[in-house]
């Protein structure tokens, strides 16, 4: 199974909402707090070109935040991303 990491921040509505599908897929997941995180935060814009939260990202790949992987999984695309097919 792919290593899958969630970038997120307290009181993050779209953090809790990204959490909630993953784990309703249950799919393990890291969560990394980037509330404090100066350095990780920057290195997260220039990772994605994205300064919003939450990030997640598949095997270092960044699928974007939540409403990003909540179209993939509507379009039944982020299944096979999540079993590491694509």
């Amino acid at each position: 199974m792919p290593k899958v990491q969630v970038y997120s921040k307290r009181n993050c509505a779209y953090c809790v909402s990204a959490k909630v599908l993953l784990q309703r897929k249950g799919v393990p997941f890291e969560e990394i707090d980037v509330e404090s995180d100066d350095a990780r935060r920057a290195w997260l814009v220039e990772a994605t070109g994205q300064r919003t939260v939450p990030q997640i990202f598949v095997d270092g790949r960044s699928l974007g935040g939540f409403t990003d992987i909540d179209a993939l999984d509507k379009e039944g695309k982020l299944d096979p991303i999540l079993r590491g097919e694509s």
